[in-house]
């Protein structure tokens, strides 16, 4: 046996929530890794995380639906409720978005069509002459990132996890029995597997493992707060409103407004930083359908997203590196499937079956593999 049952390398939510099932499922001793000096210091601290049914390609509408009784479970666990109702406003401004809507988003299942005056009572900022057609998905919700994050992490630790943060991995080299992974301080850890979750490096740390890489590409998406101008109509209740065509976002943030204008901007995998005239589109974009007039930015920030080429996360080894698992490329659906993708991962990982629950909602290991890449 090696010193660890497993080295999970990556400290956002897919590297704590795996670590803490793999912990809970009884592997000994493990060990999670994270570059930075604190955990969830890029993407899930950066997320405007939301729980929407039906959002994504069919493998992640189905992670999706399989987490909601997951989520209620943890809440009760916790304490503490980690999602939020508020439902989701598709806005289509023109013709084209009109029909992507009726063709490609109605038929997904738990959206509702509305009449333009439904939606600009469901949103007052918007402004009628702007939209062509609308929709609504009512069972969406807010999710808490960091309560999440820290709810995993505390059920790590529980079990007798261990967390070392300024911890980059330099090396991961086979042994007898598995790995050894070293850090840039030197120290070294033998293990029987190693969990690579660290999202937009993932493929950089499959290189130092003399593994292929996935093709995984980061992608920047900014984020906005702004100050709503005095007596606008904006409530804290009001819908997370999209474009259909996916150029531009905005929910409330306490008494401003988060706004982002939805980009995709590849990019090396680093600190995203939000560029300015990013800023700059989303503001216009939401001004152009709302009578919100919005000029003064509080704070803006930036995250990356990481997709496989599919678009579809991945989890498990390849059959030359039986040692050396994956799971990564949640895209932007980290937050909304974490607690049944953590879930499927224990099972690939340690040669287990899909859960039963999951299965009802048609997630199968295989959709997933990321076998189905070679």
């Amino acid at each position: 046996m090696s010193g660890h049952g497993a080295v999970v390398v990556g400290g956002g939510i897919a590297g704590m929530s795996v670590a803490a099932e793999l912990a809970a499922a009884g592997v000994e001793r493990p060990v999670l890794l994270e570059a930075e000096p604190e955990t969830a210091r890029h993407t899930t601290g950066r997320s405007a995380a939301s729980y929407i049914p039906g959002h994504g390609p069919p493998p992640t509408r189905d992670l999706i639906a399989a987490s909601l009784d997951r989520f209620t479970a943890i809440a009760q666990d916790a304490g503490h409720p980690f999602l939020r109702p508020r439902p989701v406003l598709h806005v289509a401004q023109t013709a084209e978005e009109e029909r992507t809507l009726r063709e490609e988003i109605l038929p997904l299942g738990p959206v509702t069509e509305l009449g333009v005056d439904e939606a600009v009572r469901r949103w007052p900022a918007l402004r009628r002459d702007a939209v062509r057609a609308a929709a609504v998905v009512e069972d969406a919700m807010d999710a808490d990132p960091i309560g999440l994050h820290q709810y995993y992490r505390q059920r790590f630790r529980a079990h007798g996890g261990e967390i070392r943060t300024r911890a980059p991995v330099v090396g991961i080299d086979p042994t007898t029995t598995g790995r050894r992974v070293t850090t840039a301080d030197g120290t070294t850890l033998d293990t029987d597997l190693v969990v690579l979750a660290a999202g937009a490096w993932t493929d950089r740390l499959l290189g130092l493992a003399g593994a292929p890489p996935i093709g995984l590409t980061p992608y920047r998406r900014t984020i906005a707060i702004v100050r709503v101008p005095p007596g606008a109509p904006v409530d804290p209740d009001d819908p997370f409103a999209v474009a259909v065509d996916d150029s531009w976002y905005a929910k409330p943030e306490g008494a401003h407004l988060l706004v982002s204008p939805s980009e995709e901007t590849p990019q090396e995998p680093g600190d995203a930083k939000p560029d300015d005239l990013d800023v700059a589109l989303a503001i216009e974009r939401v001004n152009a359908v709302t009578t919100l007039g919005l000029r003064s930015v509080v704070t803006a920030w930036a995250g990356q997203r990481t997709f496989a080429p599919d678009r579809c996360f991945v989890v498990g080894d390849r059959p030359e590196h039986p040692a050396l698992h994956v799971f990564a490329g949640q895209g932007g659906s980290g937050i909304e499937t974490a607690p049944a993708a953590a879930a499927l991962a224990v099972a690939v990982i340690l040669g287990g079956d899909t859960p039963a629950d999951l299965r009802r909602h048609g997630v199968e290991a295989a959709r997933y593999s990321v076998r189905r890449i070679l």
